[in-house]
């Protein structure tokens, strides 16, 4: 058998330095991208989600796959307290917004530009 070569592959993983920035193709450890680094965008979609496991039985509105990263995905989160008139958090790049709010959010994010679905219960 012949082996075909692939030309639009790319290296994703390395036994010499691991896995590689998608932007600068070095080590991550090196990586010279920093913070203007992208965003893992997923698959584009904003998914909202609806939670009370560990709140006291309170529920918040998470707002994960959005394709920002740093300061734009802070402005983006206060953005939306404000809308809802809400307190909340941004941990790990997900945005947390107290209470049900998973309707206005979806109409508010749609504005911007983003599909979005309405996940879990």
């Amino acid at each position: 058998m012949s082996k075909r070569k692939n030309t639009d592959s790319r290296l994703v993983y390395s036994t010499d330095g691991g896995r590689l920035c998608p932007q600068c193709q070095r080590p991550t450890v090196n990586c010279v991208c920093g913070d203007s680094r992208p965003a893992s965008t997923g698959d584009g979609i904003v998914r909202l989600h609806r939670e009370t496991k560990g709140r006291g039985g309170k529920a918040v509105t998470l707002v994960k796959g959005l394709p920002l990263g740093g300061d734009a995905l802070k402005q983006l989160a206060s953005q939306l307290k404000k809308k809802c008139g809400v307190g909340g958090a941004l941990k790990d790049g997900i945005v947390e917004i107290q209470g049900d709010q998973r309707e206005l959010l979806k109409t508010e994010l749609e504005k911007l530009g983003y599909v979005v679905k309405i996940a879990g219960g």
